[in-house]
């Protein structure tokens, strides 16, 4: 039985604290170079990009996320130690319950009490941490919308100076020439438009989709409010 506490950190938090190298590789899908197939035919006015990449790539994003384990290090330290502190009150379970596998005759209804415990630990462990990490999803998610709020107006302001009329999702690009990938550009005014974003939100600040879920609601009839949205993913370059 593998120990999901351990082998399965929240999500959010990795990012927060191990983002390097996937900014990178999304700065790296941004600033592809602009080179097209020798002989190529080149069609004006057509250009793709990867929105994720691109606010992955920004230098508000990457400071961010530099800054983002500084400003909540208590809620990091917190999570950390109370994942160490179920790690350890799980650790003579799992081993208990190996050793009791490997007997000559094991008690299956003994296996099978033992795994529910296992299991009900983990589950309300995993509960738990995701509840002390929350300030930290939502903060993430926070970034992420302030940038991606100047998205639509980066991407105008480059599509005019390159004079571009169409711009395609990379990710539906089968394959094309660089000469076409507007990532670059997009970041440039991008990174003019927001230099640097707030790292904790306002109080009772919620997600976007919290918000739009929270107003459908009420204009249906004021039902209960949304539960709680999943964390925020981080950008994806391609």
């Amino acid at each position: 039985m593998q120990n999901r506490i351990i082998a399965a950190p929240v999500a959010v938090l990795a990012a927060a604290l191990a983002l390097g190298a996937a900014t990178d590789a999304m700065a790296q899908a941004a600033a592809a170079p602009a080179s097209s197939t020798p002989g190529g035919i080149v069609a004006p006015g057509i250009a793709y990009a990867n929105a994720q990449a691109v606010v992955g790539a920004s230098a508000a994003y990457k400071t961010a996320m530099v800054q983002l384990p500084v400003t909540y290090k208590a809620q990091i330290d917190a999570v950390n130690t109370r994942r160490n502190q179920i790690t350890a009150q799980l650790k003579p379970l799992y081993d208990k319950f190996e050793a009791d596998q490997k007997a000559a005759k094991p008690d299956q209804a003994s296996l099978r009490t033992q795994a529910a415990q296992i299991q009900q630990i983990e589950q309300s462990a995993e509960r738990e941490i995701q509840q002390m990490a929350e300030p930290l999803n939502v903060a993430q998610q926070y970034i992420i919308e302030q940038i991606s709020d100047k998205l639509t107006a980066a991407t105008q302001a480059a599509m005019t100076k390159r004079k571009i009329t169409l711009v395609l999702d990379s990710q539906s690009v089968l394959k094309a020439d660089a000469v076409y990938n507007l990532n670059q550009d997009i970041l440039n005014e991008l990174n003019t438009l927001v230099p640097s974003v707030q790292l904790v939100p306002p109080a009772g600040w919620l997600p976007r989709a919290q918000r739009e879920a929270a107003a459908q609601q009420a204009a249906q009839g004021g039902a209960a409010p949304a539960a709680p949205a999943p964390a925020g993913k981080a950008p994806e370059g391609r």
